[in-house]
């Protein structure tokens, strides 16, 4: 098999994994609406099992972003969509709340692995921003088609954790395609394995770290009651709600789409800092609609403007390391924030009303898209699409800064010192006082010193 039928079945991969563990905080909305619905249990109550559920995919990003490149992609994807599985299945399969927890936890745990293990190999491609958005592409596109399916499965808990359990095990098959390990096949240890340093461009990594995590904490407090304000505030049926947020989900196809033929043609920084005040000015809109048109606006122009950003973001983060580690540790931050979003939707809506809540996650969103675009200006590491690096190494540079064995004493940094360079000593031929270009010829194999 060619290197580059590997590299294209190893993509395929990695944008399953990704649509497997993105698919819990895609479906939030609805598994929190049928957790209170199906098992009695207060808006609160119910919000708070999503946060645990998402709580435990955090945990597990952070804790695989040290250890991942030990256990080996293939093994940690297997053991995530395993956890998936059976967690996701089994809480599925009760109504007692506390066994519906454990499950949920489990299920988390395994979803942040997934996730964990695509955005590491993810970072390790020649264009990060296009793997990332063939993953949302992805997410989106079957997120979308669940919301139009699940409506008519039946009420209860039960159907959208199956969904996500039964779309773990439709991945599993393609794990194959990942590496197996840490230890090469023929006997040779993999470059990126042996490579250890420190973490590069930290200060600005703490900061995307940060400041994502308030940014997924803000839309996805929203995300997580969206479904009650349109049965609640806007009066709208639960198919109806499915569909405003299938379509919703569709604009989010259309926007991934443009962001990945916009490419590198704005930077990353504009995406960034505009997307997010567009966000904020949606979320404005989302919470106070009362009718089918002010809801069904808002909602379809938020989730066309979020995955374009979190687009950016996530290849952002990932051209700050290409061993993949910011991208995870970034993602994993992405992740605390999507957990505590149902429970903190929740307190704001009951505590000051959903018009309140939107006016409070408005701000946060301002007040962070200001330090992200920083970021996005000044500390990004890689170039946005792979060959534009022309100082100190060009465009085959450039591929080593695309690839996850690249060692950071082979990618060019803006700014570091050039080496130094050795004079030559050339002796002058008898009886000459001065060298021309005719005198030197191309050097052979035969040459001698």
């Amino acid at each position: 098999m060619s290197s580059r039928s590997r590299g294209a079945g190893a993509l395929v991969a990695l944008v399953a994994l990704f649509t497997a563990g993105y698919l819990a905080p895609y479906l939030l909305p609805t598994v929190v609406g049928r957790l209170s619905a199906g098992l009695g249990l207060t808006p609160a109550q119910a919000g708070l099992v999503g946060s645990v559920l998402l709580l435990g995919s955090s945990t597990a990003g952070f804790t695989l972003a040290a250890r991942g490149e030990r256990i080996g992609p293939r093994r940690a994807a297997r053991a995530g969509l395993l956890a998936m599985i059976v967690g996701y299945g089994s809480a599925a399969a009760t109504d007692a709340v506390p066994l519906v927890v454990a499950g949920a936890v489990l299920g988390g745990l395994g979803s942040g692995t997934a996730t964990a293990v695509a955005a590491a190999g993810i970072a390790g491609q020649r264009d990060p921003h296009r793997a990332s958005t063939l993953g949302l592409l992805s997410v989106s596109a079957a997120a979308g088609a669940l919301y139009l399916t699940l409506p008519h499965l039946g009420t209860g808990h039960a159907p959208p954790l199956l969904a996500i359990a039964c779309a773990a095990a439709l991945v599993w098959p393609v794990t194959g395609r990942l590496a197996g390990g840490t230890r090469a096949r023929a006997g040779r240890e993999p470059v990126a394995a042996s490579v250890t340093g420190p973490l590069p461009y930290r200060r600005a990594g703490a900061v995307l770290a940060g400041g994502i995590l308030c940014w997924s904490l803000a839309q996805n407090a929203l995300w997580g009651v969206s479904g009650r304000i349109g049965t609640t505030q806007a009066g709208l049926s639960e198919v109806t709600v499915g569909a405003v947020f299938a379509a919703a989900l569709g604009a989010g196809l259309a926007g991934v789409t443009a962001a990945g033929a916009l490419g590198s043609r704005l930077g990353r920084a504009v995406p960034i800092g505009a997307g997010t005040v567009v966000i904020a000015g949606c979320v404005l809109l989302s919470s106070a609609a009362g009718d089918l048109v002010s809801f069904a606006a808002g909602e379809i122009l938020w989730n066309a403007v979020y995955p374009v950003v979190l687009s950016y973001l996530l290849g952002l983060a990932a051209s700050l390391d290409p061993r993949g580690r910011w991208a995870v540790l970034v993602g994993s931050a992405s992740s605390l924030g999507v957990a505590c979003g149902p429970v903190t939707g929740s307190l704001l809506s009951e505590g000051a009303g959903y018009p309140g809540m939107g006016a409070v996650l408005c701000g946060l969103l301002l007040l962070v898209a200001a330090p992200m675009t920083a970021v996005a200006r000044h500390a990004s590491g890689r170039p946005l699409v792979p060959g534009s690096v022309r100082r100190r190494g060009g465009a085959p540079a450039a591929v080593l800064a695309g690839s996850a064995s690249a060692t950071p004493s082979l990618v060019p940094q803006m700014g570091a010192p050039e080496q130094p360079v050795a004079s030559i000593r050339v002796p002058v031929a008898a009886g000459r006082r001065r060298l021309t270009k005719s005198t030197f010829g191309l050097a052979k194999p035969s040459d001698r010193g």
